[in-house]
């Protein structure tokens, strides 16, 4: 029986991951999270599987855009699709959906493929940045307007700001993630689109932490906004700030998402995140809010 989905699951489709060996053989050396063995490796993933979580997957953060032309980044994230789709009908038991993988430096082709969706997929990934430009630019509205005429979810996942000589794991990420939902509520992006369901890595980020900040220097519609945000809960566990995050933005736009399989080897930190939200004895309507329920409520919607 599934108890709960796992909206924020990552996988590196190995057919797609031959072909970008291929492109640059240093990708091993140059993302050395690549070599986790449980990203491509189902019989791995299925030895970890705690029978009750199903996931949602989406591919790691290994971006045909940031090698290729915008043509050939196309043919890669149509390849790193369709096999994504393949890994959820065969692996249906563990694999709820699937999440887009874009070209970035191809717009209308990120479009074609978000208009033409795998049947199995309920969404699209973007990151904090492509192409060296906030996703928060005009240039990647029209990716915004088409997930949101199709009532998709979109996974925001950080980058590092390749500007910046001091990126690390622990901190950079996480202001990456707040200003890039920043930069997203100043451009007005939820007037334009106010159905639209961005879900922000790693619970909301710094976002949470910084309420009081956010309230007295932002106008009172721009804090507002912030709680139209949804979040997962890959925190590694640390119950007191899923807490604080489940009371920021409310039990109702908190998904559980864990981040698998990084965190923890072999295969991601579930166990840890259940343990961590058990901790806060929340209500079982929260509770069934958070396990899949608001998943369920967002994905009925999609067209």
């Amino acid at each position: 029986m599934t108890e709960r989905i796992d909206v924020f699951a990552h996988v590196l489709p190995p057919k797609f991951y031959q072909s970008m060996l291929k492109i640059d053989p240093q990708i091993p050396q140059k993302f050395p999270f690549i070599n986790i063995k449980s990203l491509s490796d189902i019989d791995v993933r299925r030895a970890n599987f705690d029978g009750a979580t199903k996931q949602v997957i989406s591919a790691v953060n290994i971006n045909p855009e940031d090698f290729v032309d915008g043509e050939q980044a196309a043919n890669l994230c149509r390849q790193a699709n369709n096999e994504i789709a393949t890994m959820i009908t065969e692996n249906a038991d563990m694999f709820l959906a699937g999440i887009a993988m874009l070209p970035m430096n191809n717009i209308p082709a990120a479009i074609k493929i978000i208009n033409n969706l795998p049947a199995n997929f309920v969404g699209v990934q973007v990151f904090t940045r492509a192409n060296g430009i906030s996703i928060a630019a005009a240039d990647y509205d029209p990716i915004f307007k088409a997930a949101a005429n199709h009532h998709l979810l979109v996974l925001l996942h950080p980058i590092f700001d390749s500007r910046k000589p001091d990126n690390n794991l622990v901190f950079s990420w996480e202001y990456e993630l707040s200003q890039a939902a920043l930069e997203l509520v100043e451009t007005g992006l939820f007037d334009r689109y106010p159905n639209i369901k961005i879900i922000i890595h790693h619970a909301g980020a710094m976002i949470p932490f910084f309420a009081g900040r956010i309230d007295h220097i932002l106008s009172a519609k721009q804090a507002a906004a912030f709680k139209k945000f949804y979040v997962d809960t890959a925190l590694l566990g640390n119950a007191p700030a899923l807490q604080l995050a489940i009371g920021y933005f409310g039990a109702n736009h908190v998904m559980f998402g864990t981040d698998a399989p990084f965190g923890e080897s072999p295969a991601g930190a579930t166990r840890t995140i259940i343990a961590a939200l058990k901790q806060l004895n929340l209500p079982t309507d929260s509770q069934a809010l958070i396990n899949k329920a608001n998943y369920q409520r967002l994905v009925a919607k999609i067209k």
